[in-house]
């Protein structure tokens, strides 16, 4: 059995275990980043423009499950095999994770923000009809990031390693099952 971490360490998974809906998979992050990890991000805007307004965290809650769903029902209705479905979902969750790292500045180069240009596709999810989209959005996995928004800094130094720590913690403690 192949070990689950080997592909973030550059084994391919185009074609694993012989299943040819996963032709292709490499070429989206690329075979030594399978969670988007190693990508360089292209800061674009990080100034008084994108100011950060909070909403209630109901409201925030609400659309973000929204979005989960969504990932549920793109890839149970667009990818048959069930170990392309476990493959494709546990690299989007590992890239989310990397978003956790971004959020709690653990990883030192990187920003809290997100590609704009990705975000811009969210309106070509479905087609007229309704029905969720088949089509080439035009960018690959190694596009995202090259034009980075960052809203502005809500990071003090003196004391969010700390209280962001904490809370990173206690998130965590509430989401073991």
């Amino acid at each position: 059995m192949l070990n689950n971490f080997t592909a973030a360490r550059g084994q391919s998974f185009d074609n694993w275990g012989g299943i040819s809906s996963l032709k292709g998979f490499d070429s989206f992050y690329g075979s030594d980043d399978f969670a988007h990890f190693h990508s360089n991000q292209v800061v674009v805007k990080q100034d008084s423009e994108l100011v950060c307004h909070s909403e209630t965290v109901t409201i925030i809650q609400q659309r973000l499950a929204v979005l989960q769903e969504m990932a549920k029902k793109i890839i149970t209705e667009q990818i048959c095999e069930v170990e392309t479905q476990t493959i494709v979902f546990q690299q989007y969750y590992a890239s989310l994770g990397g978003f956790s790292h971004d959020l709690t500045r653990s990883s030192n180069s990187r920003h809290a923000g997100y590609d704009n240009n990705i975000v811009s596709h969210y309106g070509d999810f479905y087609n007229s009809d309704g029905t969720l989209s088949n089509y080439d959005f035009g960018f690959s996995g190694q596009d995202v990031g090259s034009n980075y928004y960052v809203p502005t800094s809500n990071w003090n130094q003196n004391s969010s390693p700390s209280s962001v720590g904490s809370a990173y913690q206690a998130a965590q403690a509430a989401s073991w099952y």
